[in-house]
């Protein structure tokens, strides 16, 4: 059973690595959220306006709750805009 232990501690170790791995994207995309919300398309270069809307794209693609957390790692909140009242 030594291998099985060795098995189980190596995957262990590897699944530390991936969720410390996820909690820094997850730093990182809620970071570049909160930092293209509050960007004034209006003022900014042609070519950066072109990198915030392929940044914007990719982080909409994530589910909700992803997002959610990727806001919560960097302590952020986007209001949104356009937001429909019943």
């Amino acid at each position: 059973m030594p291998q099985r232990d060795q098995e189980i501690a190596l995957l262990r170790e590897e699944l530390e690595l991936l969720m410390g791995e996820r909690h820094l994207l997850l730093q990182i995309v809620g970071a570049a959220a909160s930092l293209i919300a509050g960007l004034d398309s209006k003022r900014l270069p042609v070519g950066a306006v072109e990198a915030a809307d392929l940044v914007a794209t990719h982080i909409n693609r994530l589910p909700e709750e992803t997002l959610q957390d990727a806001l919560q790692a960097v302590s952020a909140e986007i209001e949104e805009s356009g937001a429909e009242t019943h």
